[in-house]
């Protein structure tokens, strides 16, 4: 479970780690787009855009149907909360850090004074 999981999180942030891949993903939460469109939105060859839709795709953060000679491009079926648990669980890490960061710092400038 603990290796699926890693692997599930490796492929996601690998996917959202390239702003393209970020801008496809914010394009298709606001409409369907086609391969073609999505290249045309954003400046790229057809087999570029291919590419990137491949890792979103095998992510699960996006998938694809093909039409005639059209592939349609839309959000995946993932919601990406084990991603946002793992966030989460560094987040309140750091916080408690700089918490206490923060006491120490306060401390300090009591002592100074």
């Amino acid at each position: 479970m603990v290796q699926h999981s890693r692997i599930r999180l490796d492929g996601s942030f690998g996917a959202l780690s390239d702003a393209t891949r970020r801008g496809v993903l914010e394009q298709l939460g606001r409409a369907d787009a086609s391969i073609t469109d999505l290249a045309d939105k954003f400046h790229m060859t057809l087999t570029g855009m291919k590419k990137h839709v491949h890792v979103l795709e095998h992510a699960g953060l996006v998938t694809t149907e093909k039409v005639g000679r059209v592939r349609t491009c839309k959000l995946g079926p993932r919601r990406l909360e084990e991603e946002s648990a793992w966030l989460e669980r560094y987040r309140l890490l750091w916080d408690a850090r700089f918490d206490e960061l923060d006491n120490v710092v306060e401390a300090l400038k009591r002592k100074e004074k």
